[in-house]
């Protein structure tokens, strides 16, 4: 068997497809919340959370949404993660009540970042591999640690050429 480039075993993912698995996530989401059920805000960690957030925001109404900007690669080549934009500090406290979404957990270094820094979240990704899976409380599906998830915001519209080639 020939070796493959991580963009080769990819998954492709539609806006449809993102869309229904984001809503599939916020049905397992829904009456979870610690207050009364409910969640007290939504923090999305951008850039690949964001899409997530808004559409689990609006199936669970939750009107407050805020941002953690984590920065652990540089095109494809990964490094130390960092906080370079963090959530409002009244809001988040340590973490009770909030609810931190990503698209994906690869490493799973991210998201340890993030829960050090507010242990009482809930951490949900639309899309885990097994190596950062721990780290998620809840998740839709699961994509194999070699698997190259190609979301909808990195594609465009163009021919690609078969996996076993033409004849």
């Amino acid at each position: 068997m020939i070796d493959k480039l991580p963009h080769e075993k990819g998954f492709h993912v539609s806006w449809d497809q993102l869309h229904r698995d984001a809503r599939a996530l916020s049905w397992r989401l829904d009456g979870k919340g610690p207050i009364e059920g409910s969640w007290k805000a939504i923090v999305a960690i951008t850039r690949g959370g964001l899409v997530p957030a808004a559409i689990i925001a609006r199936e669970l109404n939750i009107r407050v949404i805020d941002t953690i900007s984590v920065k652990g690669y540089n095109h494809q080549t990964q490094h130390p993660p960092m906080v370079i934009k963090a959530p409002q500090d009244d809001l988040m406290g340590d973490g009770e009540g909030i609810l931190v979404v990503d698209d994906l957990v690869d490493s799973g270094r991210t998201l340890e970042l993030v829960r050090h820094l507010y242990p009482k979240a809930h951490f949900a990704t639309v899309y885990a591999k097994p190596r950062g899976r721990v780290q998620v409380d809840t998740f839709i599906t699961e994509v194999s640690q070699d698997t190259w998830i190609f979301f909808p915001w990195d594609m465009a519209l163009q021919y690609v050429q078969p996996f076993r080639g033409t004849d």
